[in-house]
């Protein structure tokens, strides 16, 4: 749209000055060279405005839903027949879920059975999108429209470890290259990709809120905080033999409090009720 604007705004600007350019002498000279000019550059801007939507449109589509782009294509995998079921147990959890929304609006639980499906087979394919559709009796185009708007739905199939590796600004200079360094010469694979044997898949994601504890990544559902190279790695050797390496900071601070400890709210949370009047 942008890119049909500026090359209408050239014609324009440009069909005045050859008008110009038409009374010869210097300044019909001067006007047509103007209008030359003038156009070529529109056409620039214009032509690097449809390539900087192309990029980001295939950068987006990149890291959403591991590597998915927005759009559905059918592979053996991944396809409308399918057959995609929820466990008698899932179904449960579901009845409890969209008990807790008014009546006549089920259609509101479509993120948590969303995640839902995905958590019970892995990754999340278009016939579990399709059964989330129909147990939730919404249109299949409103649950791809969800679907394909969260990251974290991951619309093609991710390794058991699903290592998110945060690159904002925070992060950033804190030094996040580092780690995404790391990750990407131990398991040998680059943002996007899946080790061989299916057991880590690496994105780059946007923030993830734990910026005071900077650089950090997220694997499946734990943060990992104060990352250093070397932090990285063991992470990924206690994965590798079939541990699950101790979420938080790994610099030794707790929680987000500062490096050199607590400066101010040093004692002990009051209880339940304090400073509460007794007759309430």
């Amino acid at each position: 749209m942008r890119a049909a604007r500026l090359l209408a705004a050239a014609r324009r600007a440009s069909g005045g000055l050859k008008e110009k350019g038409r009374g010869g002498g210097r300044a019909g000279v001067a006007a047509s060279a103007a209008a030359m000019f003038l156009w070529g550059s529109l056409r620039a801007a214009a032509a690097r405005s449809v390539r900087q939507v192309r990029y980001l449109h295939g950068t987006a589509g990149c890291n959403a839903g591991g590597g998915a782009l927005f759009v559905h294509r059918d592979s053996p995998e991944n396809n409308p027949d399918t057959p995609f079921e929820f466990t008698p147990e899932n179904q449960k959890r579901i009845e409890a879920i969209i008990n807790n929304y008014p009546g006549g609006h089920k259609s509101a639980a479509v993120m948590a059975v969303l995640d839902l499906a995905q958590r019970q087979h892995g990754w999340l394919p278009i016939s579990a999108m399709n059964k989330v559709a129909e147990v939730l009796e919404m249109p299949p185009m409103r649950v791809y429209e969800v679907a394909t708007f969260y990251t974290m739905y991951n619309r093609k199939p991710v390794g058991k470890y699903h290592i998110q590796v945060c690159t904002t600004t925070p992060c950033m200079l804190r030094d996040s290259d580092s780690i995404l360094e790391a990750i990407k010469k131990k398991l040998g694979i680059k943002v996007g990709e899946t080790t061989p044997d299916k057991l880590f898949t690496l994105i780059e994601v946007e923030c993830l809120g734990a910026c005071v504890n900077a650089p950090m990544v997220q694997i499946n559902d734990n943060y990992y905080e104060d990352l250093t190279p070397k932090d990285i790695e063991d992470i990924i050797d206690e994965l590798k033999a079939g541990k699950v390496p101790k979420p938080g900071p790994r610099s030794g601070r707790f929680s987000c409090e500062p490096a050199g400890g607590l400066t101010s709210l040093t004692e002990p949370p009051k209880g339940p009720g304090f400073g509460v009047r007794a007759d309430l």
